[in-house]
């Protein structure tokens, strides 16, 4: 062979090696993967459709101003709020999708998943569920929602203040449920208030006069709901179609446009965590604006929950690529441990060892068809 053949042979071989050499030069220009385990069809998929609205825009103001390197993508697992298909959504996301941040919701599916994401190393953020013992599933499962605790340790005293100091409890047999009931009974107690009856509702009851009866028959001054979705809204029905007259009242579940806008929740007050959207933050009042210009309504608790899960991930990965570290999960709970504090929607966010971030608390009443807050 010829020294002009062994020349081109040569050549042609290092071209063929080339994409191959340099691995990580492809992979820089790769989307970070965040994955989502919303229920996007069956009676919650109201749920998914917020999550992943707020989700979205985060997404679009990061790459408006150039936050990252690599450019992000939604890959999205349908859960239908049930924990054994987000348990098989995570593992897809984690062994196919090689996603290291996802976002969660609901209190089921969390714990389900929770043990995936820990063996993984892939970090699970939960902006949705408020059940307490979410808090420390493991080191790589987060909060970005106020969780139930810290919800009635704001409201126990503003209902004792009104002078709804007998709660009768109408709960989803689910965990969210059974934390809320243990909250009430504990709490309700120590600030002079009484726990008068607790009635457990399938997560598949459509109907719920005998209920009302039941409240009814307890004489409260207020009715606590603890369900979610569909479910509540129906509840809200029931209640008032069969007599219930006093306060309802529950935690930030009922910030959905399907119980807003009916005229049955008129009245209806419930906490949330606390957002100024005209006088907070930059940010805050960046995404109140764009939110409204994209989708046409004003921001709920819950595309601002999953808007601030995205964004934190992007304020995390900037950190990480300005290291030139890996952004895996290990590295960016490193990170959060390192900064802790973060610029989101509703101000200053702090997390704690266990992920877990504090906000402040308000009070809300829906008043013709609007979340208003009164405290």
């Amino acid at each position: 062979m010829s020294g002009p053949q062994i020349a081109r042979r040569a050549l042609l071989g290092t071209a063929l090696a080339a994409p191959f050499a340099h691995p990580s030069l492809a992979q820089a220009t790769d989307p970070y993967v965040i994955g989502t385990l919303f229920p996007m069809s069956g009676p919650n998929a109201e749920y998914g459709t917020l999550f992943t609205n707020g989700a979205a825009l985060a997404i679009e103001h990061a790459r408006a101003d150039n936050m990252l390197r690599r450019p992000m993508r939604i890959q999205a697992e349908d859960t239908q709020a049930l924990p054994q298909q987000g348990v098989i959504g995570m593992t897809k996301l984690v062994n196919v999708d090689k996603a290291h941040y996802v976002l969660v919701g609901f209190t089921a599916v969390s714990k389900a998943v929770a043990p995936v994401a820990d063996r993984a190393k892939t970090i699970a953020v939960n902006g949705g569920a408020v059940g307490p013992d979410l808090s420390g599933l493991s080191p790589y499962f987060w909060n970005v929602i106020p969780l139930a605790h810290l919800e009635t340790q704001a409201f126990i005293p503003f209902l004792m203040g009104r002078n709804l100091k007998r709660i009768a409890l109408v709960y989803v047999d689910d965990p969210l449920g059974d934390a809320i009931l243990g909250l009430l009974r504990t709490e309700l107690p120590k600030a002079g208030g009484e726990l008068v009856g607790s009635f457990s509702v399938p997560r598949t009851a459509q109907q719920f006069g005998p209920v009302a009866a039941r409240v009814r028959q307890s004489r409260p001054d207020a009715v606590y709901i603890a369900s979610f979705g569909a479910q509540q809204a129906q509840i809200i029905k029931g209640m008032r179609d069969n007599g219930i007259r006093v306060p309802l009242v529950g935690y930030s579940a009922l910030s959905i446009p399907t119980v807003t806008a009916m005229p049955e929740a008129e009245g209806v007050i419930f906490t949330s965590q606390k957002f100024d959207y005209t006088g907070g933050s930059e940010v805050t009042r960046r995404f109140a604006t764009d939110f409204k210009a994209k989708y046409g309504s004003d921001p709920g608790t819950y595309n601002a929950n999953y808007y601030n899960a995205v964004r934190l991930f992007a304020l995390l990965a900037k950190e990480l690529e300005a290291e030139g570290a890996e952004v895996n999960g290990e590295n960016l709970r490193r990170t959060l441990l390192r900064v802790r504090e973060f610029d989101l929607v509703g101000g200053k966010a702090t997390f704690d060892d266990k992920g877990d971030m504090s906000a402040e608390i308000q009070v809300n009443e829906i008043r013709g068809g609007r979340v208003v807050p009164i405290a």
